[in-house]
């Protein structure tokens, strides 16, 4: 799947690296590594990711065709 977490993360905005995130998002670095990478995150994952940035997480990620579809709401704080 592809998504703008990399342009985001590294944007003027944030300026992180992927250890920053995973440690603001409580995931591991390998986490963030794959989903940079292409790998689908969980729906709740999605959501705090949105979150953190402050976007709808249809405009992180996204297939070929376009925006992925995913159920916005609360994130778990876990």
């Amino acid at each position: 799947m592809k998504n703008k977490i990399k342009f985001l993360r590294r944007s003027e905005d944030f300026d992180l690296t992927q250890d920053e995130l995973a440690t603001a998002l409580k995931v591991s670095r390998q986490t963030i590594v794959a989903i940079e990478n292409g790998r689908e995150p969980s729906g709740s994952l999605m959501l705090k990711i949105g979150k953190f940035f402050n976007k709808d997480p249809r405009e992180i990620f996204f297939t070929e065709d376009g925006a992925c579809s995913v159920q916005v709401g609360e994130v778990d704080s876990a």
